[in-house]
């Protein structure tokens, strides 16, 4: 009797441990169900960071390290990521997920997270080992989620629709991951919106400059004569580029087309500084004048203003004066010129 005891006792456990199998197997298909397959995830190395050190994938591939050197970063913290939401330009929404979350599960759920109407989404989270990522990884578990919403840029500030529309979507994630969601009222964050954009909207300052071909000529021969003195490629136009790599001012064709792709020809070219998006410089506008100056002269075109009118020997210099003025201003607003909040806004 005692040897059937212990044999029922075996069946029985060895029916539970059967069963508590199936639902573990039924709650994982259950969720990945409305986890689509997705080839390209944006949020994968997205974002500010080039491509050298962006994307980390998993797997063996994704490594360099030996076998030691695993062993290393496996007992070491690992960093958290830099970049951080912005409580000056940005109104955050916090979801706290009830358990933890791979990351190759929540990425292709937040691939509609980038933007509400026209005001770009941010997406942060934590991780079960309390690393803060700014870029969510296939290979990495996470336990909350913040979700960073632009208040205003050109476009104008943030409107009722706009955040109706990411506090749906909020509560739609958060339902999905039976998680906690809390935002501030939404009164309250189109106020903030409303101050930021009469604050930005005052100090948006913009200068320009047209190099006039007169005849229309290959735009191949416009840029060839735009690179050797020194722009770069971006993005469809061309930067005149400071030592960090960030535009001074930009060339773009009049018609607005892209360098690449566009008309054969071109019969007139914009220089524009855009000054809040712009490093700070002791005189902005008159390097470029200098630099639109060698252009036309390779060109054999007219530099003039954004009046049509030529330009006169030292008529940049008052110019300068005020954009010195500008700087400060922004800098006292805490939107200092071509800082990544002062990016953000400023689009």
């Amino acid at each position: 009797m005692q040897i059937g005891l212990v044999v029922l006792g075996v069946l029985i456990i060895a029916l539970v441990l059967g069963f508590n199998w199936w639902q573990d197997r039924r709650a994982r298909e259950r969720m990945q169900a409305h986890f689509p397959a997705s080839e390209h995830d944006p949020l994968l190395g997205a974002g500010e960071a080039g491509p050298a050190e962006g994307r980390r994938e998993p797997g063996m591939a994704a490594s360099r390290h030996d076998a030691a050197g695993d062993d290393a970063a496996a007992a070491a913290p690992e960093a958290h990521d830099t970049e951080e939401t912005d409580d000056g330009s940005e109104v955050v929404i916090d979801l706290a997920l009830a358990g933890s979350v791979r990351g190759a599960d929540l990425i292709p759920m937040l691939q509609g997270l980038r933007s509400a109407g026209r005001k770009p989404i941010r997406v942060f989270a934590e991780s079960d080992r309390g690393r803060h990522a700014a870029r969510l990884r296939s290979d990495e578990s996470y336990v909350s989620l913040q979700l960073a919403v632009l208040l205003a840029n050109r476009s104008g500030p943030l409107t009722a629709i706009e955040w109706s529309q990411v506090w749906g979507r909020a509560q739609d994630l958060a339902e999905r991951l039976e998680a906690t969601v809390e935002g501030p009222d939404q009164q309250a964050v189109l106020d903030r919106a409303a101050r930021l954009d009469d604050t930005c909207a005052a100090l948006d300052t913009q200068v320009g400059l047209t190099v006039l071909l007169g005849a229309a000529q290959p735009v191949d021969t416009v840029l060839r004569a735009a690179r050797d003195i020194g722009f770069a490629d971006l993005d469809g136009r061309l930067g005149w580029l400071s030592d960090e790599g960030i535009a001074r001012f930009t060339l773009s064709r009049g018609d607005g087309q892209p360098f690449e792709g566009g008309p054969g020809t071109v019969e007139r070219l914009s220089l524009l500084l855009d000054v809040p998006c712009s490093p700070p410089d002791d005189q902005p506008f008159g390097r470029m004048v200098k630099v639109g100056r060698e252009l036309a002269a390779r060109l054999r075109a007219d530099l003039v203003d954004d009046q049509g009118r030529p330009l006169h020997d030292g008529a940049h210099a008052g110019i300068d004066e005020r954009l010195q003025v500008l700087y400060t201003q922004l800098e006292q607003a805490g939107l200092r010129a071509a800082s990544p909040r002062a990016q953000r806004v400023f689009s």
